[in-house]
């Protein structure tokens, strides 16, 4: 932790104690080199590299990242891995091991199942394989955990009410909610009403990737038009103060991932990135990783970040956790026994941090 921050080492290693929730981490930009090298060996999918070190070029992105378009382009080499059942659940349960592993309490995973079928799989078969990935990691770590199920930007209405159907079948068993995400600026969340009008239909909770790679406007699409309850990143929300106000009348949490929005350029450098901004407002700011393998990320590094570059005191830290248990896409009295435990963890890590 103290190389990857510019933070005493007992900090950094108290901010790592902290209880902790993630909202916003996509399976298939967690996954581990190590575990490529393997799944790679198992399916007979040749690598462009010998070692798990020498994969990370192909995984994981730099400082020179321009753009989200580069960022994503990690991605069509992660799924290449991940079109079987048994990669899915063990991709899942990964991904929920290593939040446990930051101090993580409840985590929600994100995957379009639409992008994993290219071995056979189902669009449901892939749901359920990554849930019983998620279940099986609450088992073994502690972690509660669930799925968000997200309709791709670039995906034909039919594929994307496939997805939807898919979730409502494990909705309350293992899915939370689902997402919208992709090409923000190409594709604007006001063209998915159809899609989204299904899925409050289905009864299941919406969040949408917005105010990324694109405007305020799509905020505003996305809570407006498709009923969204939390917004994925929402970075440039400040760009448009009627928007901004309306977002912090309805408290609608941001799930904010701060390594992520620099990298992909969602703004410029740090001294532009608006979190201290948006808490101080009144606007329920949540604290992610986004893809912790493609980002080189984890949640005590996106906190450390907080405490070191805006400052954020070990009770403005503890509210940000509490602000995500807050959003949880869970039932009111799971949101009830979450939120508890972590005021109890939370007093006693302010204590003895």
């Amino acid at each position: 932790m103290s190389r990857i921050m510019n933070l005493p080492e007992e900090t950094a290693a108290s901010i790592q104690r902290m209880p902790k929730v993630e909202l916003h981490m996509h399976l298939d930009g967690s996954l581990r080199p190590e575990t490529v090298m393997e799944l790679a060996h198992e399916q007979g999918i040749p690598l462009p590299a010998p070692s798990s070190r020498e994969l990370l070029p192909y995984m994981q992105v730099d400082g020179r990242c321009t753009s989200l378009t580069e960022y994503l382009s990690k991605f069509a080499f992660t799924t290449l891995f991940l079109q079987t059942g048994p990669s899915l659940e063990r991709a899942a349960f990964e991904a929920v091991e290593q939040a446990a592993l930051e101090g993580c309490k409840y985590a929600e995973v994100r995957f379009a199942p639409q992008l994993h079928r290219d071995r056979g799989l189902s669009c449901e078969e892939a749901v359920h394989s990554v849930v019983a990935g998620l279940k099986r990691a609450e088992k073994a770590t502690g972690c509660r955990a669930n799925a968000i199920v997200i309709c791709m930007r670039h995906h034909a209405v039919s594929l994307n009410k496939e997805a939807i159907e898919a979730a409502a079948l494990y909705y309350g068993r293992g899915v939370a909610a689902v997402d919208l995400a992709g090409d923000e600026a190409g594709f604007p969340a006001s063209l998915f009403r159809e899609v989204f009008l299904l899925a409050h239909r289905k009864g299941m909770p919406v969040t949408i990737h917005a105010g990324e790679a694109a405007g305020p406007d799509n905020i505003y699409a996305a809570v407006t038009k498709l009923g969204a309850s939390r917004v994925g990143h929402g970075v440039r929300l400040k760009e448009d103060p009627a928007i901004r106000e309306l977002i912090r009348r309805r408290h609608v949490p941001l799930e904010m991932c701060p390594v992520s929005n620099i990298q992909t350029k969602a703004v410029p450098d740090w001294t532009a990135y608006p979190i201290r901004e948006y808490f101080e407002s009144d606007i329920p700011v949540t604290v992610n990783t986004d893809n912790p393998g493609v980002s080189g990320t984890s949640l005590s590094r996106e906190y450390g970040i907080l405490a070191e570059k805006f400052r954020f005191t070990r009770p403005e830290l503890s509210q940000l956790v509490l602000n995500a248990a807050d959003a949880a896409f869970l039932p009111d009295s799971e949101k009830s026994a979450l939120k508890a435990e972590l005021r109890r963890g939370l007093e006693e890590w302010q204590r003895f941090a």
